[in-house]
């Protein structure tokens, strides 16, 4: 009885040393990887090129691991036998935004405002002045649009607008607060309501998107996988797109808001930009057209609301003055453009990148490099 009590003692000694000297590798692991990550940013902190080689990198990771997430995500919802209808009006807009979303949200967690709230702004600039404008001018044909489009999500991106210019115009200090961002993802909430109950009534085309997509017959381990490694490399790329634009900005000597009003935005809006040349080539426009009203709504609401709700966006007086006139003007011009004659047109487009071009120029007269 002794000897087994003995036995017993030392088998239990055994797994106890065994079990800390795998936490004692886990533990170094984890040591030598943030240190690898620590000593990476301090190379990208300490050189201006290998900040830009990191932000071009970083900026392709977050393109394919968006596109893993999206595509793991809608398979996962079909699997599960969620709605058609959920996985169009909700789960693809959240996913087809996860870039803008991941950056702004990180950076508000990070302490960094401004790019949180310019990236949002300065990606509805960049759907409408240079992805639909490009929409326009590579199609094969006018592209039609649809009335009902444009008196739900047209209507509603112009309200929006308005009112997050209303929540930071007038403050002391230019401040999109929590409690504006929970009003923001509110009124977010009841559009994709407005839009349920319109579809239910057969007021609204079915989306085609959910139509053409080709099912991949993987199974739900490895779609799950995909969707985490998808969600890791968000986060990641969105890490260190945050850490090249301070680098860039600091270098220029420009403000952060700026970085992220035109580089930034223009990197996370990656995938819109190439879902409307695809489009356009394919003869789908009018699918572009929707995708890029509902991508600006998700930007205002979701990204800007969302990224208010982990921190009050702080921005500057002169940065607000600078990009909300510009939002007005591409979001009006483009609104005007797509209800006169309810069609988009290269001339429409040409127009639009003309007036994106023009807003890129002003952004360098505006904060020129070491201003």
């Amino acid at each position: 009885m002794l000897s087994r009590l003995r036995s017993i003692r030392h088998r239990m000694a055994a797994g106890i040393l065994l079990h800390g000297h795998e936490c004692a590798i886990e533990a170094r692991e984890r040591f030598a990887y943030g240190a690898d990550m620590h000593a990476i940013e301090q190379v990208i902190q300490n050189s201006l090129p290998l900040a830009v080689v990191a932000l071009i990198v970083a900026f392709v990771v977050l393109a394919k691991c968006a596109a893993f997430f999206v595509d793991s995500s809608v398979e996962i919802a079909n699997k599960l036998k969620i709605p058609r209808l959920v996985i169009g009006l909700v789960l693809v807009s959240f996913a087809t935004t996860s870039p803008e979303l991941a950056v702004s949200l990180m950076s508000a967690v990070q302490d960094r405002p401004e790019i949180a709230f310019g990236n949002a702004i300065g990606s509805v600039i960049c759907d409408d002045g240079l992805a639909l404008a490009l929409c326009g001018i590579l199609a094969p044909t006018v592209i039609a649009v649809h009335p009902g489009v444009l008196k739900s999500s047209g209507v509603f991106l112009a309200i929006v607008s308005v009112l997050v210019f209303l929540f930071v115009a007038f403050d002391g200090t230019p401040t999109l607060t929590r409690v504006e961002g929970l009003v923001l993802i509110g009124v977010f909430v009841a559009y994709l309501s407005y839009l349920y109950r319109q579809h239910k009534a057969g007021k609204m085309e079915e989306d085609a998107t959910l139509e053409d997509i080709d099912h991949d017959r993987r199974s739900m381990g490895k779609d799950v996988a995909l969707f985490l490694a998808g969600l890791v490399g968000i986060i990641i790329a969105s890490h260190f797109i945050i850490l090249s634009a301070e680098k860039i900005a600091l270098a220029f000597g420009v403000p952060k808001s700026i970085v992220a009003l035109v580089l930034v935005a223009f990197g996370t809006s990656v995938p819109e930009v190439a879902t409307c040349v695809t489009a356009a080539l394919k003869g789908e426009g009018a699918l572009a057209v929707g995708n890029i009203l509902g991508a600006d709504i998700m930007n205002i609401c979701w990204v800007a609301g969302a990224s208010a709700i982990a921190n009050d966006l702080v921005m500057g007086r002169k940065e607000i003055g600078f990009m909300f006139p510009w939002m007005f003007v591409i979001v009006g011009t483009m609104l005007a453009l797509l209800r006169w004659k309810h069609n988009w047109s290269r001339r429409k487009g040409l127009a639009m990148l003309a007036l994106y071009i023009a807003y890129v120029v002003s952004m360098l007269v505006c904060f020129p490099p070491g201003s």
